[in-house]
């Protein structure tokens, strides 16, 4: 293992397959919205946008939710290292799935993909933090760098797939995307070995092998049955309902799990403080997701149906999602900037606590919703306007994000006892998923028939993440102290 400033060659490895698997994701999500509600004579399936902005947050909200078992197989069965390989697999047959044109076929590739995340997406994670088992700013710089790539791949993503799908067929953009995560299992499968004992077994291998097997098989045919019904129009699913359901569901999935960890989990009493600092940073982190991902739903609508897209000196008009690159473009720009910041301060003895970091991502996030409540505001009233205001909304949004995605995953594999790496990422991964799915719910009320509600509505988001920014920030002292003995 590299010691000093270098980083291990594995860091590497992951940070390319993370790509990969990043720009498939992405470049299929900035088509996800506009393919539900583009007219059917235009290629499209012709949903509301209001049951579209559901079926966006189910989906999003499913990727992450799945994070969770697929942390706990990891765990107990497969490892790391095989849960990223069988995950990226899914997540290829689930792209290439929804590039057959039917309706059918992409609800069952949107399956897949959820299915497939869940197994990669938190291990991955977990590889970078076993990468490090010294901990320290040197984590830290790491996790960041791996957040880059994460970026890379979401910036180029949307370029591609937007360009063949809105332009030329949106089957053409699923297929791109499935090219992206082949590329992805490639690189993985060639450089793996760089990756050492990092995840090659399970980090708390199971006593009853047989029966977890027996358990997952089981999960497996009833969810096979059910998307079998639905997709037949056996069983009837409203989206919206649903949504709202599922968001209560996710709540007390969450609240039942810390619970059961604080009461089972024969923790220590430092292990209890810190594990409650995760419960409250998840408590920050959904919010923050909550507002943030409202750049596939309600603000991609926004770029669609109330930004000026047409350059009219070259007589061209650009995709709607290639807004999707621009959050991407500035996390890459300023992403180096933030990784030596967090070195170079921790060699003069400055610490910035991770509540504080937090608490300033959230009112980062805050300022963002008033520059677009105020565009969208001008929107309604003289027609579309310049690009800048999402410009200037993502640039905002993606200083907040900086200061709560790459800390954030580092922090939990320092809090999280050693045993519990695994379920706890996915139990991190779960406050992305509810953040998701509240983002779908809320950009319904915000679009389509109730556009006329986005000005007082994007208000609403910048109060809200605002306040509970500066009482994170108030009691950023307490929950540091809480975390004594992890920088």
């Amino acid at each position: 293992m590299n010691t000093g400033t270098q980083h291990p060659r594995g860091l590497y490895t992951l940070f390319f397959t993370e790509m990969w698997e990043r720009l498939s994701y992405y470049g299929m999500r900035a088509l996800l919205v506009l393919f539900m509600v583009a007219p059917a004579e235009k290629g499209g399936l012709g949903i509301d946008e209001k049951v579209a902005a559901a079926i966006y947050g189910l989906y999003t909200a499913g990727v992450y939710l799945s994070a969770l078992p697929g942390g706990w197989i990891a765990d107990r069965l497969l490892g790391a290292q095989r849960a990223v390989w069988v995950g990226g697999i899914l997540i290829t047959i689930g792209h290439f799935t929804m590039a057959v044109p039917l309706r059918e076929t992409f609800f069952l590739g949107l399956v897949f993909i959820v299915v497939g995340t869940g197994l990669l997406k938190p291990n991955i994670s977990a590889l970078v933090g076993q990468l490090y088992p010294e901990g320290g700013a040197r984590r830290d710089a790491g996790f960041t760098i791996f957040y880059m790539g994460i970026n890379l791949g979401a910036f180029v993503g949307p370029l591609v797939c937007s360009a063949l799908g809105e332009k030329v067929n949106w089957h053409y953009g699923f297929a791109a995307a499935g090219v992206g995560m082949v590329l992805g299992l490639v690189q993985f499968g060639i450089t793996r070995s760089y990756l050492g004992e990092a995840g090659r077994e399970p980090a708390h291998r199971s006593d009853t092998v047989g029966r977890d097997w027996m358990l997952i098989g089981g999960v497996s045919v009833a969810g096979a049955v059910v998307v079998g019904l639905a997709l037949a129009g056996v069983l009837v699913i409203n989206p919206v309902l649903l949504a709202k359901g599922a968001a209560y569901v996710i709540t007390m999935l969450a609240v039942l799990y810390f619970a059961w960890v604080f009461q089972f989990g024969k923790l220590t009493g430092v292990e209890i403080r810190r594990v409650a600092v995760i419960a409250i940073l998840f408590v920050a982190s959904a919010l923050f997701w909550a507002g943030y991902e409202q750049a596939g739903s309600s603000l991609n609508l926004f770029a669609k149906e109330y930004t000026v897209l047409a350059i009219q000196s070259l007589n061209v008009e650009l995709p709607a999602g290639w807004f999707q690159s621009v959050p991407a473009f500035f996390v890459i720009a300023f992403a180096p900037v933030v990784a030596h910041g967090w070195v170079l301060l921790n060699r003069r003895g400055v610490s910035v606590s991770l509540p504080a970091k937090f608490a300033f991502g959230l009112i980062l996030l805050a300022v963002g919703f008033l520059v677009v409540a105020i565009g969208s505001k001008r929107a309604l009233t003289t027609g579309p306007v310049l690009p800048t205001w999402l410009v200037a909304t993502y640039f905002f949004h993606v200083l907040g994000e900086l200061l709560v995605s790459p800390v954030g995953l580092s922090s939990v594999t320092k809090l999280a006892p050693q045993r519990l790496v695994g379920q706890m990422m996915g139990v991190w991964f779960l406050a992305t998923s509810l953040g998701n799915l509240l983002a779908g719910i809320y950009a319904g009320d915000v679009s389509g028939a109730n556009a006329a509600a986005m000005p007082v509505g994007f208000m609403q988001v910048f109060y809200f993440a605002g306040g509970v920014g500066l009482l994170l920030l108030l009691c950023a002292k307490p929950i540091r102290n809480l975390m004594k003995g992890v920088e």
